[in-house]
């Protein structure tokens, strides 16, 4: 398919009420509210496209974008492009999954997520802490640096309450990811879910809600979760 014939099918696909939900959200225009399980029928038949990824993520539709997400081949895309990508991640659909999904894939993810944690943009700092911690679920512990992602819990501890919106939720989400993915950390990542306490998100006109780390870390530990990695940080 070329990226023309995407932008048809897109369009095609279309539905006003996931529309609205996701303006709810902070989508905003051009896009077509196209549902993901909707999106997924066209990357069956693209497959992994690099080239057609970066040309759907420049169109700037909303739809397209999350679809290069889950279509980018992550042995191809370079640092560059991806810097561009986490630059025009203006809502979380982007910032918070499709962006850091690939990021985390490459070899170069941790590097990325450590250098967007520190910008003072919203949406690139909440797509580092997204990033590191899609990294954790799909690599070895053998590949991770346990100690720098250690310190990392400490900096959410101390800087949670401080840090802007939607970096708190990517914040709360690293705890948990962290004590999930990484053995060796769990009882940690359990101890600052209590120092942190219940994390306050404004989440907008929506019905979403902020997980409590303490209760998903204890359900991953009642359920042999624990240390499990996953094959894919897309979903």
């Amino acid at each position: 398919m070329t990226t023309d014939e995407i932008m048809k099918a897109l369009e095609k696909y279309g539905d006003p009420q996931t529309k609205k939900t996701y303006l709810r959200h902070g989508a905003k225009e051009p896009f077509f509210g196209v549902k993901v399980g909707d999106l997924k029928k066209i990357l069956q038949k693209t497959q992994k496209n690099h080239q057609l990824s970066l040309e759907l993520y420049n169109t700037g539709n909303s739809d397209a974008m999350y679809l290069a997400g889950l279509m980018a081949d992550e042995k191809k895309i370079t640092r560059q492009q991806l810097e561009n990508w986490v630059d025009g991640a203006y809502w979380y659909f982007l910032s918070e999954y499709a962006v850091p999904w690939v990021a985390a894939e490459t070899e170069f993810g941790f590097d990325l997520g450590n250098k967007w944690i520190n910008s003072d943009r919203e949406n690139i700092a909440a797509a580092g802490w997204s990033t590191l911690s899609y990294y954790a679920s799909v690599n070895s512990d053998e590949k991770l640096d346990i100690e720098a992602y250690s310190k990392l819990l400490d900096r959410v501890e101390d800087r949670i309450d401080s840090a802007q919106n939607r970096v708190r939720h990517t914040m709360n989400g690293f705890v948990i990811a962290t004590g999930t993915y990484i053995g060796k950390l769990t009882s940690k990542a359990l101890k600052v879910a209590k120092n942190i306490g219940k994390v306050k998100v404004n989440m907008g006109d929506t019905a979403c809600k902020v997980p409590h780390a303490v209760e998903y870390l204890q359900k991953a530990l009642e359920k042999g979760r624990v240390g499990k990695k996953r094959k894919s940080a897309r979903c």
